[in-house]
């Protein structure tokens, strides 16, 4: 597999570009209705991640997240936008071609305990993307699945092992091996460690980091876990609603917040340092989002923000460069 380093393999390949990703559920004629209601899961996403980098997007449960993920994937479909990895538009490929270039990207699922064939052996499953996508001769699989599991911190000899004998910590590196064995540009992890251990995840993110040194790997990073993100992530996207609201690297995220989402997100941490002036000034939200499906004109966040004007409830704020990189969607910045 020596054709996966980054010195034979080009690293621009491996960039990622997302340009005005929209994914809308329902809205077409039903026998019963005129039109089902139409769910803005996503709506207008755009951000670029350098090949070799590792971008966070993060956000409560129904921010779209998620789904971004997935659509990128193209696991669910695309209702407006393009998805580009290196030189190649993935959201405009269909059938056979989108087939072919499916070994270019690949998937690691949140939960390790339901992402793996339970009546498989744990060789089987990672040798099935090589077999489908035929990558080497099959002479030569059964020793690409043991240095795959080598590279993962696994025993060439627990291939003969079924998933429900490993440990929750096992079975994710399984995961993490089979999405290596197509040698991809790119990985998409959806809450890869929010099943483990506190100790289990930082063995699994080292891991990861190692393996994206070595192989010039590029992730798109799924996590509500901020600790996480700040850990492992390049750049960081905050996620509200179906839009990003803030962006910027991991230190001006984490020591300059702008977004009132962003810096309620953050103030909802636990810490161990905190001090009674700081419970004080935290930033609090009340209530609940707005239904993706009835969107509120303006802000998709003025409902939930304590510093929302008038302005605010009218008309929608773009996501701008507010210096640095640092992309903020608010008047108020």
């Amino acid at each position: 597999m020596t054709d996966a380093t980054p010195s034979t393999k080009s690293r621009a390949s491996g960039a990622l570009t997302v340009e005005d990703l929209k994914v809308h559920f329902g809205g077409s004629r039903t026998l019963f209705a005129k039109g089902a209601a139409l769910v803005h899961a996503v709506d207008g996403v755009s951000f670029s991640v350098p090949a070799g980098k590792t971008f966070g997007v993060v956000g409560e449960s129904g921010s779209g997240k998620t789904t971004t993920a997935l659509a990128i994937m193209r696991l669910v479909p695309i209702t407006h936008g393009r998805v580009i990895l290196g030189d190649t538009a993935i959201s405009d490929l269909e059938k056979e071609e989108l087939r072919a270039a499916r070994r270019r990207f690949q998937i690691i699922f949140q939960d390790p305990y339901s992402s793996l064939d339970p009546r498989k052996r744990a060789g089987a499953v990672v040798r099935e993307p090589l077999d489908l996508m035929q990558i080497g001769k099959p002479a030569e699989r059964d020793g690409m699945v043991a240095e795959l599991f080598g590279q993962v911190g696994l025993r060439p000899e627990q291939r003969a092992l079924f998933p429900h004998q490993f440990s929750g910590g096992q079975r994710q590196r399984i995961g993490l091996a089979r999405a290596l064995s197509t040698r991809p540009d790119l990985i998409v992890c959806d809450e890869p460690v929010s099943a483990l251990d506190v100790a289990i995840q930082a063995q699994i993110l080292n891991l990861m980091a190692k393996l994206q040194r070595e192989l010039g790997l590029t992730y798109l990073f799924i996590s509500h876990d901020l600790g996480v993100v700040q850990h492992i992530c390049d750049q960081i996207a905050v996620m509200y609603l179906g839009q990003i609201v803030e962006q910027a690297d991991r230190i001006s995220l984490f020591t300059n917040p702008r977004h009132p989402y962003t810096k309620a997100l953050l103030a909802a941490v636990p810490t161990v340092h905190g001090n009674k002036r700081d419970r004080r000034s935290r930033m609090r939200l009340k209530g609940d989002p707005p239904s993706p499906i009835n969107l509120p004109p303006g802000c998709r966040f003025a409902s939930r923000c304590p510093m929302a004007e008038a302005r605010c409830r009218e008309a929608s704020p773009p996501l701008e460069d507010r210096g640095g990189g640092h992309r903020v969607s608010c008047f108020l910045v």
